[in-house]
């Protein structure tokens, strides 16, 4: 059970036709989308230089309406020059099929889950872009070429009711998982319809349960009940846009009758409950999102919520008659008082932990160098998995038989090589076994089931090699930022390579998300295979280091991420790796926010810019979509001292007039309804505005991840790569 309210997971509709009755205007080209030249001044003119038009923010506000014709035609006219622009480049469309032949390869890893005796995938491929969930058995799963049984085809679904619909997963009834609530998202958005659904039938449930499109928690509490948060009317969301009030609902009544368990504050995130079926044991939990980082858990014991009693930043987990805690504060507690320091894993008796007793082993304490990136449960036994320095360490602990002493669980290493490492249990409730992922920078994933008891390791499948990594290496460094902090990133290049070549840096820097060491083929087959560097560089805002390393670039510290990424493009240049000139920097979401602060910040340290689904307007971002839920992250732009911060870096309040900024590319979805399309548009319209020329593509649909399926992923990508390599100096593509 994992109750905490912050989703990793550190990350989609059909094109609006245009109007009847009159055809459609032809897209402006480049030279109509500058401001307009004047013609040469005269000799008179000379002596008095006319004033040069006024540009507020304010100018901008319509491309706030997502759907709104004015914007969408913003949107339109600058895809079709960026399009002709990019596309129109000799190894575009080579780089596309390239793309697109990794992203639906068949020779992919498909991704288990266990459902009772079934396992069950979700897979896309040419054949199924939008894809199809399916399942098969354990046995069949092992061989090379398992048969697969369709339950859901999204892409036949979606002809069918002629929607543009994106699988957004599936809750399944335990333990049989017969019965599941299927999440179909209209275009790719966050917000997604709800319907129930047969695994045996293969088809929804006629007068099943069904939720309209919303951003919805729904989960079951047995075969007839479920939890739902969802739009209940007027009054019912939170200011970020998300459930406020969680109820429970009985089949085949209204969902107007479902009672009510729990409300959130307005400013809150979300609110939402859940069933736990873990070891046997029924629990019931509901939790209230408070921000990104701070929850309140309540148990529901009968029909009374009864408040769990915990530092409200410290996520909660249970297992089996253990309750687990993982702190993000220094934690005083019992008497005398103990000190328990922030990033440290904590498991005390469930039950004693109720009755107020506060007696806990420490499974994991974090050190200046190493934070613990998550815990895993099986039958019998807990796993730790712990970033060192951004390499995965795993730790097997097991439970002394009839032991109630905090020294209980003993700890055994898990030897392996591997810089990244990923835990899923197999069956939590029936066995010990693991899947378990390992991948490197040049090393394909592959999937193994992992038995710790048994001391057994089967290799089942193996990603091919999507490009030729064998004379690539990849090496940590660590730059020294402004304050003085080290800064970790990692180089993958080829061995071979002589001299300063292009290089392209990217990196995110918040929420406490960590950048792991991973194998990429879209930046191997459309970067590095090309004989150009990549970089990923761990900021301080991420998780790499734990809780102190987010903090120290939290709201009016903001500026140190910033600061990080210009110690590392300084670095690379420094070391003679790369060129100002031909340095690149990519990001998206936050990370989009990072690259276009260095766009207005430290222009002259980059060749070329990309921001995807970026942040740009700080002053506005809490009243835009799910904004409000990131005030804990960046601060509130109405607080007098926070906007103090905020405006010192925030791109739509610092791009300048005859700045001379390096080539930018700005991409974002209409169907984002995380990260509201505005940022990017207001951004690029403003930048041109002021005598700028940025490139600037919106894909009509595809959610917060850019693309709703993956031959418009290709698609995005490739004009992203192509931007790069022709500004940075790229060898074209094979």
């Amino acid at each position: 059970m994992s109750l905490h309210p912050r989703s990793k997971v550190l990350l989609l509709i059909a094109a609006s036709a245009l109007g009847c009755g009159a055809p459609a205007p032809s897209p402006p080209t480049r030279s109509e989308l500058r401001p307009t030249e004047p013609p040469p001044p005269s000799s008179a003119a000379l002596a008095q230089k006319p004033a040069l038009p006024t540009v507020t923010n304010e100018d901008f506000l319509y491309l706030e309406e997502v759907s709104g014709e004015k914007a969408l035609g913003f949107a339109r006219a600058h895809n079709a020059v960026s399009e002709k622009a990019l596309s129109s480049d000799a190894g575009f469309h080579a780089l596309e099929e390239r793309l697109f032949s990794i992203y639906s390869s068949k020779e992919r890893i498909p991704s288990p889950r266990m459902h009772g005796d079934h396992l069950r995938n979700f897979w896309t491929d040419s054949e199924h872009p939008r894809g199809v969930w399916r399942q098969t058995t354990l046995a069949d799963f092992k061989k090379p070429k398992p048969t697969w049984t369709t339950l859901l085809d999204i892409d036949a679904l979606g002809k069918a009711e002629h929607e543009s619909f994106v699988y957004h997963g599936a809750s399944c009834l335990y333990p049989l998982r017969r019965k599941c609530l299927v999440n179909l998202s209209k275009g790719g958005g966050d917000a997604a319809i709800v319907r129930e659904f047969d695994v045996d039938t293969k088809a929804f449930v006629p007068g099943g349960f069904v939720l309209p499109e919303a951003k919805s928690r729904m989960s079951w509490k047995d075969e007839n009940t479920v939890y739902v948060a969802t739009d209940f009317g007027p009054g019912t969301l939170t200011k970020a846009g998300y459930p406020r009030i969680v109820k429970e609902w009985r089949r085949g009544t209204p969902l107007a009758s479902a009672t009510t368990l729990l409300e959130a504050k307005e400013t809150d995130i979300s609110v939402g409950c859940q069933r736990d079926h873990d070891h046997e044991r029924i629990r019931d939990f509901c939790v209230r999102s408070i921000d990104f980082e701070r929850s309140e858990l309540f148990w529901r014991n009968g029909d009374k919520l009864v408040h769990v009693d915990k530092p409200e930043d410290a996520d909660v987990d249970t297992w089996d008659d253990e309750l687990v805690l993982r702190l993000r504060s220094d934690w005083t507690v019992g008497s005398p008082g103990t000190t328990y320091k922030k990033g440290t894993l904590l498991i005390a008796g469930f039950d004693a932990y109720m009755r107020g007793e506060r007696s806990f082993q420490v499974l994991f304490e974090p050190t200046a160098r190493s934070s613990l990136e998550s815990w895993t449960g099986t039958k019998t036994r807990l796993f730790t998995n712990v970033l060192s320095d951004v390499r995965n360490q795993v730790t097997t602990f097991t439970r002394r038989p009839g032991d109630k002493s905090t020294k209980r669980w003993v700890g055994a290493p898990l030897k392996e090589s591997a810089a990244s490492i990923a835990l899923d249990p197999f069956d939590t409730n029936r066995s010990d076994d693991l899947w378990l992922w390992l991948n490197d920078f040049t090393l394909p994933p592959s999937l193994a089931l992992w038995s710790p008891g048994a001391g057994k390791r089967d290799v089942l499948k193996q990603n091919p090699a999507f490009y030729d990594a064998s004379n690539v290496e990849a090496r940590q460094y660590f730059a020294t930022s402004k304050d003085g902090t080290k800064i970790p990133y990692y180089e993958v290049a080829r061995k071979d390579r002589s001299g300063a070549v292009p290089t392209l840096l990217e990196a995110y820097g918040g929420f406490e998300i960590s950048l792991n060491a991973s194998y990429s083929a879209t930046a191997g087959a459309a970067w590095i295979e090309r004989g150009g560097v990549y970089v990923q560089a761990n900021l301080r805002g991420g998780g790499e280091y734990g809780p102190a390393w987010h903090e120290a670039a939290m709201k009016h510290l903001r500026q140190n991420a910033y600061d990080d990424l210009a110690a590392v493009a300084e670095d690379l240049v420094r070391r003679g790796v790369t060129t100002s000139k031909s340095l690149g920097i990519i990001g998206a979401s936050n990370g989009g926010l990072l690259t276009s602060v260095m766009l207005t910040q430290r222009p002259e340290l980059f060749g070329a810019v990309v921001s995807k689904v970026p942040l740009t307007d700080m002053q506005r971002f809490h009243k835009l979509l799910a904004g409000a839920s990131w005030m804990s992250e960046y601060g509130n732009p109405e607080d007098p001292g926070d906007w103090a911060a905020l405006s010192k870096y925030s791109p739509l309040h610092n791009v300048q007039r005859g700045a001379a900024y390096p080539p930018m590319f700005f991409t974002t979805s209409t169907k984002d309804d995380r990260v509201h399309p505005a940022h990017a548009r207001k951004m690029v319209a403003k930048l041109e505005a002021l005598g700028h020329q940025p490139l600037y593509y919106e894909n009509i649909e595809g959610g917060h991840g850019g693309a709703a399926d993956i031959k418009q992923r290709a698609y995005v990508d490739s004009l992203v790569y192509t931007f790069l390599a022709s500004k940075l100096g790229l060898g074209a593509s094979k």
